[in-house]
């Protein structure tokens, strides 16, 4: 009997913190929320994430070849990869090479070149780190940098005031590494937070929201797991854009009417239901 429903699935690469909202902790249940299966590929595990004073971790660089080959031995396969923090160079070419054997015709591969804000990179980005990540770029379908990130990327010099038309150039050179679509998010512009979708061939346009509260962790991997689970499903990269930042902004809101303190992250979890919708 020929199977009547087939699930859509995403892989996902990125780490995993017992405590503090972020990265599978976030992605799992928002893109499960949305109807799509979560099948995760654990970097590393964190008692909690790195925002605290202190931590403990443990790499599991060795674990990830291993584990990856069993799911080929299954011919596993998925209508989405996202890529998550990495921390080696060897890594990154162990995503590369799922990438190459998990990839196929109608898979979407979203990439969240996780190196670094507001101006900084984060400690494990040295050059060579950077060099290495601008490797991957070129096999995402979706890249979701912050303005940081685009930076770093393209070589360009960070700043913290922009013009719109610096912006588009900037996605622009970040298409031309291979992604066919580009949002670089948090773009600060008075008191408001915008987005630039970028897709080649169409009129880039900018998605604004009012600014709230100050950055909380996991945000960014709830706005990559929901672009990412659009994708597969067949929704409109704007349209996912703009649902995903009015999704954050309400998360954020909500978190500071329940006085959470900033580094727990946000209260998603009371309103996943807006993602069945």
């Amino acid at each position: 009997m020929a199977q009547k429903y087939t699930q859509k699935k995403i892989a996902i690469i990125n780490d995993l913190a017992g405590y503090g909202k972020c990265a599978l902790t976030v992605s799992i249940p928002v893109i499960s929320s949305m109807k799509v299966a979560c099948c995760p590929i654990p970097t590393s595990v964190f008692s909690n994430h790195t925002g605290f004073p202190n931590f403990h971790f443990k790499d599991l660089t060795d674990e990830m070849i291993p584990y990856m080959e069993q799911w080929k031995k299954l011919n596993f396969s998925f209508d989405g990869i996202i890529s998550g923090y990495l921390g080696s160079k060897h890594q990154i070419d162990i995503v590369v090479g799922f990438i190459k054997d998990f990839k196929k015709e109608n898979t979407i591969v979203v990439i969240d070149p996780i190196m670094g804000d507001h101006g900084k990179t984060y400690s494990a980005y040295t050059p060579d780190m950077c060099s290495k990540m601008k490797e991957l770029v070129q096999y995402a379908d979706i890249l979701t940098p912050n303005v940081t990130e685009a930076c770093i990327l393209t070589d360009t010099p960070y700043k913290n005031n922009w013009q719109r038309k610096e912006i588009i150039e900037i996605a622009k050179k970040l298409c031309d590494k291979g992604p066919s679509k580009v949002v670089i998010t948090g773009i600060g512009q008075k008191t408001y937070i915008t987005n630039l979708c970028y897709v080649k061939g169409e009129e880039p346009i900018f998605i604004s929201t009012h600014k709230i509260g100050n950055g909380r962790h996991g945000t960014g991997d709830i706005f990559s797991s929901m672009v990412a689970a659009d994708a597969v499903n067949g929704v409109d990269f704007r349209v996912s854009v703009k649902k995903a930042a009015l999704f954050i902004k309400k998360c954020i809101q909500h978190s500071m009417e329940l006085e959470v303190p900033e580094p727990e992250g946000v209260v998603f979890e009371d309103l996943l239901y807006l993602l069945n919708k």
